[in-house]
């Protein structure tokens, strides 16, 4: 068996025979000429001239020996429905939504935007789309209309696809009002609106653009769509990510280093075999939704369950049932559930038979070493952390224990993976950290392994800019995150270099929150910052300074406004982003020449030293936050 060590040094310094050999986990119709062109650093083309699918490698390849095999498990504990399809019933379903978007006028290279609750439709129109050539875009159903409509405008698609509502803790989520009020913010106007019904909520619909998706399923119940064969550099989707700046980036993946990328992190990293069920809890909204509950365990030839719920509802042991019942053997979740679980009565944990369960991973934001530790001896199972990104698809650092076992060490996500030449990188002089246990910003040498984000969509500058350009004197990618790496090679995440914050896993872009807060009439100026939170890991927490200060003289008026202020954002952004708090103050900590002091402002609502002050032009300014914050 190779050690771990010398199959990563192989994926760095023969980098083209280690990723061809790693195309074979995936079926090509016609072969690459060049595993990877660098010629215009940094941008990375894979698999240069090779063609493929992604619907035909989750899919159509599976036919021939597995066809009676469950590929999708949808389970809904809102709607009480649960139904499974096999591989057959799968392929039979996708094609049934391509040949509706075609007829729609879908085309190869047309932009489909998917805004869906966790419902079986929402895969089967991920699927089509990659089927087609078409390139998806899902936006999470959690994102309200002016954000929508941000995302409308930026993928111009051609079709939306949506349902009536969502569910959520019991509650009917209606979609179709927020889609309609995006569309009429947005300037890109789509040519048809493909909507699910699944009678929970009363829908208005507009002549001429909005169709049901039932009718049209019966009219091609039985239309054959072959897979369009693309390039391999082909993209398969966009997917929207937080910045510090307001504008969202849209992350742009390929196809062929897409498809090969999940097949081998299958593989090596979650030890995830044909005929065997994966089970992620996240939302296809999110990346680890698109990469391991659509594409990676259906590339693999597993079973995968889609679940529309909360991990409490009907109790704390359902997500276990589940286990039991399909005999789920890799799951994937967020440190944020575990949380959650960890308030619940114990007793679910060890209720149902969890002897199918390998491992649990988790990702999406740190893992804490008390929450790793609970869950570990609460389940008896190995609980792997691993630390990757919406701009890399698949894994940064993991434990590959599929290349050879490792220990975890509870707190770090593991080593680098193959394929990522992850460096430290001290963020004022550009150099290597080399010693162990030194803080220095995670950042990766080009190319970007297969599975990576090509570009921003529509906007190379801002892909240069963005990730490459930040570290002096280096063309390196940056994470913006902080990391230690210990002496056994181990590393250990810090937190962000930027204004980006992790809330249950969701990026959030502190600027946009602000942007949101300022809209509000009565508000002059805001800062947001993330504050640690037990639970969620971090939380935003706003201080605002008002046009007029007497609107909030006493504790009602003051709740009252607070309130006001949180509707705007829910209205603008979605729940998702919003404050725990606001706090309305008289002025906010700035240095003389202007510059808004985030970092202090987080530090004194964590409790701890904000550091050096010499700088700030008014220190009662940061001492009406902390009289704020400082608990009584």
């Amino acid at each position: 068996m190779t050690s771990y060590a010398d199959f990563h040094q192989r994926s760095i310094t023969d980098r083209d025979g280690f990723w061809a050999e790693q195309a074979k986990l995936i079926d090509w119709k016609t072969p690459f000429e060049q595993v990877c062109d660098y010629a215009n650093p940094p941008f990375a083309r894979w698999y240069v001239g090779g063609t493929t699918n992604l619907c035909h490698n989750a899919v159509d390849r599976h036919l021939a020996t597995r066809a009676d095999q469950n590929a999708l498990i949808f389970v809904s504990t809102e709607t009480e429905q649960e139904k499974v399809y096999s591989f057959r019933e799968l392929h039979a379903e996708v094609q049934r939504m391509a040949a509706v978007l075609q007829d729609l006028g879908v085309k190869q290279g047309d932009r489909v935007l998917i805004y869906m609750p966790m419902i079986a439709e929402a895969a089967f129109a991920m699927l089509a789309c990659v089927r087609i050539g078409a390139i998806h875009s899902v936006v999470f159903g959690g994102f309200a209309s002016h954000s929508l409509a941000s995302r409308i405008d930026d993928a111009e698609p051609t079709v939306v696809v949506s349902a009536d509502a969502g569910m959520r803790s019991g509650k009917v989520v209606a979609y179709k009002p927020l889609l309609d009020e995006a569309i009429k913010l947005a300037k890109h106007k789509p040519a048809r609106v493909l909507l699910v019904n699944r009678g929970l909520s009363a829908m208005e619909t507009t002549e001429g653009r909005d169709v049901d998706y039932t009718s049209m399923r019966a009219k091609h119940l039985n239309t054959v769509v072959p897979c369009v064969w693309v390039d391999a550099t082909h993209p398969s989707y966009t997917l929207y990510t937080s910045g510090t700046t307001g504008k969202p980036k849209g992350v742009q993946r390929d196809t062929g280093g897409y498809a090969v990328a999940l097949a081998a992190s299958m593989k090596h990293i979650y030890c995830g075999n044909a005929g065997e069920t994966f089970f992620s809890t996240s939302d296809i909204g999110w990346v680890v939704g698109h990469s391991y509950i659509i594409y990676g365990p259906l590339i693999a030839g597993m079973a995968t369950i889609m679940y529309e719920g909360l991990p409490t509802r009907p109790d704390a042991g359902i997500w276990w049932s589940l286990v039991e019942k399909y005999k789920v053997t890799v799951m994937f979740s967020a440190p944020t559930a575990v949380r959650v679980l960890k308030k619940q009565d114990p007793a679910f944990l060890s209720k149902y038979d969890l002897s199918s369960l390998r491992a649990l991973f988790l990702a999406g934001e740190p893992l804490d070493e008390p929450t790793a530790k609970w869950i570990s001896e609460s389940l008896g199972k190995p609980i792997i952390d691993n630390y990757w990104q919406t701009e890399t698809g698949w894994p940064i650092l993991a434990i590959c224990n599929g290349v050879e076992q490792a220990p975890t060490k509870f707190g770090s996500p593991g080593k680098a993976v193959y394929g990522y030449d992850v460096q430290l990188i001290d963020e004022t002089t550009g150099e290597p950290v080399t010693s162990p246990d030194q803080k220095g910003v995670v950042a990766i040498a080009g190319p970007l392994p297969p599975g990576c984000m090509q570009t921003v969509w529509r906007d190379d500058a801002r892909f240069v800019n963005t990730y490459w350009k930040s570290i002096p004197g280096k063309l390196l990618y940056s994470t913006f995150d902080w990391g230690i790496r210990d002496k056994d090679g181990y590393f250990f995440i810090l937190g962000r270099t930027d204004d980006v914050i992790n809330v249950a896993g969701h990026r959030l872009g502190t600027r946009e929150i602000e942007e949101s807060i300022s809209s509000h009439p009565a508000v002059a100026e805001v800062a947001v910052v993330g504050v640690a939170d037990q639970l969620k890991g971090q939380v935003a927490m706003a201080f605002a300074v008002l046009k007029d200060a007497s609107l909030v003289n006493d504790p009602a008026a003051r709740l009252k406004l607070e309130g006001e202020v949180m509707k705007t954002v829910d209205s603008q952004l979605g729940a998702v982003a919003r404050p725990s708090r606001i706090h309305f103050v008289t002025l906010l900590p700035k240095t003389r020449s202007g510059k808004m002091l985030r970092r202090a402002i987080q530090a004194v609502c964590e409790q701890r030293d904000p550091g050096d002050l010499t700088t700030m032009d008014d220190p009662t300014a940061l001492q009406q936050i902390r009289d704020l914050v400082t608990p009584r």
